[in-house]
């Protein structure tokens, strides 16, 4: 993906191949980056597609946040709709982006989670989004208790990403189901200021790096909000069921990282990203799902 200048009035961008390569996700932070530092006359920029290949569900979040970002700064955008491959519009059609960026055709039902920014805190439109858009279309085998279980520690990573990331554009999610690989895959993505950075924002974690901060973060009753409302407790159980499904979950933000599957990893980067990006990949496989409450009373009824 490059912005650059040719000799026009206003700058082009085009978007490249994105899919989960580690060098795609450090091309979009650093272009993040670029965006946020452009002057303030230079934000009329022409979006080209003639070079993208590929677009995952990573990307149409991502760019809808940059998209939103330039407008936020006063700059405007116009979208060269006539160089883009015919499946990525098909599929950024069905998933609703081309409608938010004002294309004349509505999201239809398939296999993408439909593209969303969400402004404001609206955690009962969001459950929705992740009931009836995500876990509840069929594609994982889960009991509806531990569907509602997971869809809360989920919204919990929306409300942190309005509550802690001050984010001036919102909130921006995407996913896809890839029925070929067998997996369901949901990024939710804020430009805010990063978990490490609001974690330090507590005198006693001032000496924390990257990596420490979110190990900090995830830590059952962790929260950098100092009030009367229990929060940070609710990821355990997703992780636990990352891992029992051999699923993965992703996190970058700042310069730290995390990546949750068969194994656990925190590691600090190079590349600093000033927001959050969270994916969830969950594996579809035979297996049926269900809390460990559940499981004793299914032996019952089996046996």
């Amino acid at each position: 993906m490059l912005l650059k200048t040719k000799n026009q009035p206003n700058l082009i961008l085009y978007v490249t191949k994105i899919d989960d390569n580690p060098h795609h996700f450090n091309k979009l932070f650093k272009l993040r980056d670029e965006i946020e530092q452009l002057p303030q006359d230079c934000l009329n920029i022409k979006v080209d597609f003639h070079y993208c290949e590929f677009l995952g569900h990573y990307g149409v979040a991502f760019l809808g946040g940059l998209f939103r970002l330039v407008e936020a700064r006063g700059g405007s955008l116009a979208f060269d709709w006539n160089t883009l491959p015919d499946k990525i519009r098909m599929n950024l059609a069905q998933n609703g982006f081309l409608y938010d960026f004002g294309f004349n055709t509505k999201p239809w039902d398939g296999n993408s989670i439909p593209y969303r920014n969400d402004l404001q805190q609206d955690m009962s439109a969001i459950a929705d989004y992740l009931k009836y858009n995500w876990l509840g279309k069929g594609w994982v085998n889960i009991s509806p208790r531990l569907q509602d279980a997971i869809t809360g520690r989920v919204l919990e990573i929306y409300f942190n990403a309005f509550d802690h990331s001050q984010s001036a554009v919102g909130v921006f999610s995407c996913g896809q189901h890839y029925p070929k690989l067998g997996f369901l895959h949901l990024t939710v993505i804020d430009f805010g200021i990063g978990i490490p950075t609001s974690v330090r924002s507590l005198p006693q974690n001032l000496d924390k790096t990257a990596n420490e901060a979110l190990q900090w973060a995830f830590e059952p009753g962790n929260s950098t909000k100092q009030d009367s409302i229990s929060r940070g407790a609710g990821l355990n159980l997703l992780q636990e069921f990352i891992v029992k499904n051999h699923g993965n979950l992703t996190i970058f933000s700042n310069d730290g990282y995390v990546n949750i599957g068969d194994n656990i990893i925190y590691k600090n980067t190079c590349t600093n990203f000033k927001g959050t990006l969270i994916n969830i990949a969950i594996r579809c496989d035979e297996s049926y799902y269900c809390l460990a409450t559940e499981a004793h009373q299914l032996k019952k009824r089996l046996f």
